[in-house]
């Protein structure tokens, strides 16, 4: 382990603390490794279970003239076919425009649109006759790029921008000037479980779903919708999820309808999992962009003005593109202060299938296209890119976001930074890289330091809250419950650790129950990184509440003051006396003290005022920076990353092994999006790359074999569960550091000339555009 990683983990015996800041194992960890672990399709199927499959259109725009589907229901094992026609309530599982159809009925709006659905007796029998529908649509020719959905101006939602300072001046008054474009590709999630709900029939119209999503609120709502019934009649439950990455946030809601209606016409319960081809036609992608471009610098390279246009492919609906694209404006200044600054965008309609949220939500599209402008700069100007990027640095008087918020922390980049430059050698590296450039022909290295800058919080304010439900049994064991889904990411087992830290118990004392509609209402959704500061601090407050009353009882009971009580290693000491934990459970019980207590939180601080782009939206910024080398080989365009060093801020972890984790995936993954992941679409809107043998996620050979990562041993200056701070997302932007360093390697072919590469910076992209450098 290099020491970087080490010594920068937080002590274990910081603050007396017992189970929080331990590196303890996801609470499914042997589950997982085992095979053992119950996601929605391993639930055991009541008695009578029906099955379901979709039937697909055969066309990305157009009007649907006839759908014939006598032959599917005479096929053998079909007992119900569903279409529009049959849902009581609305067809309609949008999260909040109205706009997603869960049956299309007239109109086609993307290739592969749901059309109908089978309910037969096993899942073969129903995808089998799915496949014989007679589909007859008139079809059009379909908007599917950016540049379709810019010359048609089709947008699903208004155009927003912000900004500040005398933007056309600054640019004509710069002593240097450039300007661009680029175009960045959107990515599968690949979530190892795919889109799945069992549906569960009660009685008096009660409805069990079981799904695999990130928020069973949602689902909640949009199952009652669909039915034409009250939330009340409808339970969520979600033990956990095999991935989610933001794709079960909105898009599990139609499956879940789907197999509720399916549940509620034939009085049987009802199953749906999507083939691993479907889900990829079917759901929705990280947005890919078109992003303009005009830079003003002096000769140091610090920006003067910057005017960037964010063309957003949403596909047919809203979705979640609002706040997508929001963030993405949010974070187009990334790291960097911007004296004048226009952010625009465009939220453009093509007849794919509804983009949404991803890992980052837009983040990483906005922060990549200023990067992508700083490396431009260094180029121009011939400066190290890292020294350009540190000249724009938020700093002391240069401290205030393009959306008016006020940066707090603009040491701790800078410390990270300055850090990261030290212990990954990054001077010697690039002198040495340079050296290896000049004398080997058609082996090219490139490096290069990235930062990140990440705001944490709902920008959608209303959705900064969380609730939790926790119990004390008599025998000591505590039961708990909360808003938070589990989808590999660890927030059970922090949570968990909150919770057993508080009572001063052992983390095994803890259940961990899965997340219920029934238990705790009107939960937000397990996103925006927001997981441990909402469901933890709701978690501590609920614990806390029992606490207390049984501190209240020992006191009153054994005549010592409140200050006197404590508790620690499974014991409750009162005064100079020591008692089980479970003895005082016991007695506070026959006492009649209530040890049930629900928690509840809201985020303080943050506020936004969209329509006048003026508020504070994000409690705190997540830091990082990561340095990468990369070896590209300019005959074929292949490319290897061969180190990384990466440096991030989570606060003070609440469990560093975990944290570690998240870096670690959350780097790949990113590495992914901007490598080998490309999602290709024909002209007739039809996605070709949907299964692996067409798209490409990273591989643990591709994993870097010399792969350092530290946690800098920073605090929280926000009062955050135990001052930590999130870690979800953020470490997926650490890997543009990959993109920039292929674009060193690609200059070294030409120095002073500037490399037009697109991302994802996939072999044949690199191989275009050395040939593009050669050519000039």
């Amino acid at each position: 382990m290099p020491p970087s990683e080490t010594s920068l983990l937080p002590p274990e015996t910081e603050e007396g603390l017992a189970v929080v800041r331990k590196p303890i194992a996801h609470d499914s960890a042997r589950l997982h490794v085992q095979g053992a672990a119950t996601y929605v399709d391993d639930i055991r199927e009541p008695d009578g279970t029906l099955h379901l499959a979709v039937g697909l259109a055969t066309a990305a725009r157009g009007r649907l003239v006839a759908l014939d589907l006598d032959p599917v229901r005479a096929a053998p094992g079909v007992v119900r076919v569903l279409t529009a026609a049959d849902i009581p309530g609305k067809n309609d599982v949008s999260p909040a425009f109205g706009d997603d159809p869960m049956f299309a009925d007239a109109e086609v709006s993307f290739h592969g649109q749901v059309l109908f659905a089978v309910v037969a007796t096993t899942r073969d029998a129903a995808r089998r006759a799915a496949r014989l529908a007679r589909i007859e649509i008139a079809a059009e020719r379909p908007m599917v790029t950016t540049d379709d959905a810019l010359a048609e101006n089709a947008t699903v939602l208004p155009d927003y921008a912000f900004g500040r300072g005398d933007l056309e001046g600054g640019l004509a008054e710069a002593p240097r000037y450039l300007e661009g474009r680029f175009r960045i590709g959107g990515q599968e999630h690949f979530y190892l479980e795919g889109q799945a709900a069992l549906a569960v029939p009660g009685e008096a119209g009660d409805i069990l779903v079981h799904s695999s999503t990130q928020d069973p609120t949602e689902i909640q709502h949009v199952v009652a919708r669909v039915l034409g019934c009250p939330d009340a009649f409808v339970t969520v439950e979600t033990r956990r999820m095999g991935g989610g990455f933001g794709g079960k946030e909105s898009q599990a809601s139609q499956w879940a309808a789907m197999s509720a209606l399916a549940a509620r016409v034939t009085g049987r319960p009802c199953k749906i999992r999507l083939d691993r081809d479907d889900d990829f036609i079917l759901t929705g992608k990280r947005h890919d962009f078109r992003a303009d471009w005009r830079v003003g610098f002096d000769t140091q390279g610090r920006i003067l003005a910057y005017d960037v246009a964010l063309n957003a492919r949403c596909g047919y609906s809203v979705d979640l593109s609002l706040g997508v694209v929001d963030r993405a404006m949010f974070h187009a200044a990334n790291a960097y202060y911007l004296p004048a600054v226009a952010i625009r965008s465009k939220r453009l309609k093509t007849n794919t299938v509804s983009n949404t949220a991803f890992r980052g939500f837009g983040g990483p599209q906005g922060m990549i296209v200023i990067e992508r402008v700083m490396d431009a700069i260094a180029r121009e100007t011939g400066r190290d890119p890292l020294d350009v990027r540190k000249a724009s640095f938020y700093a002391p008087g240069r401290d205030v976001t393009p959306y008016g918020m006020t940066v707090e922390e603009t040491d701790t980049l800078n410390a990270i930074v300055e850090c990261l430059e030290h212990t990954s050698d990054y001077r010697a590296r690039r002198a040495a890289i340079a050296d290896f450039n000049r004398t080997s022909p058609y082996l090219k290295k490139g490096l290069a330091l990235t930062p990140v800058q990440f705001g944490i919080s709902f920008t959608l304010i209303h959705l900064n809250q969380a609730g939790a439900l926790v119990h004390v049994y008599q025998d000591g064991s505590i039961h708990l419950n909360h808003g938070g889904t589990e989808m590999g990411q660890g927030l059970f087992v922090k949570v968990a650790q909150v919770v057993a830290e508080e009572f001063g118990v052992p983390i095994e004392w803890v259940r961990i129950t899965a997340t219920n509609t029934a238990k705790v209402p009107n939960a937000s959704p397990t996103a925006a990184s927001s997981g441990s500061d909402l469901n933890g601090m709701a978690a501590q407050i609920a614990a806390r509440a029992i606490k207390q009353r049984m501190i209240d009882f020992a006191a009153a009971n054994f005549g010592v003051g409140a200050d006197k009580i404590v508790f620690r290693d499974g014991l409750v000491l009162i005064g100079n006396e020591a008692m089980a934990f479970a003895d005082l459970a016991k007695k506070c019980r026959l006492g009649r003290v209530q040890l049930s207590a629900a928690g509840y939180y809201k985020t303080p601080v943050i506020h936004w005022d969209r329509a006048t782009a003026t508020g504070r939206p994000f409690l705190y910024f997540a830091y990082g920076a990561a340095c990468s080398e990369v070896l590209i080989d300019t005959l074929t365009g292949e490319m290897r990353v061969t180190r990384v060093d990466v440096l991030h801020d989570v606060g003070k972890s609440l469990n560093p092994a975990i944290d570690m984790g998240q870096i670690e995936g959350g780097f790949v993954q990113g590495m992914g999006w901007l490598t080998t992941e490309e999602l290709v679409f024909d002209a007739e809107g039809v996605l070709r790359s949907h299964a692996p043998s067409t798209y490409k996620i990273p591989v643990a050979s591709d994993v870097p074999a010399d792969f350092r990562v530290g946690l800098y041993p920073g605090a929280n200056r926000q009062a955050t569960i135990y001052r930590s701070k999130a870690v979800g997302e953020p470490p997926l932007m650490l890997a543009i550091s990959v993109f920039c360093a292929v674009l060193d390697a690609i200059h070294a072919i030409a120095p002073g000339r500037q490399v037009r590469l697109d991302a994802p910076a996939t072999p044949e992209a690199i191989l275009m555009a050395i040939e593009a450098m050669k050519a000039e």
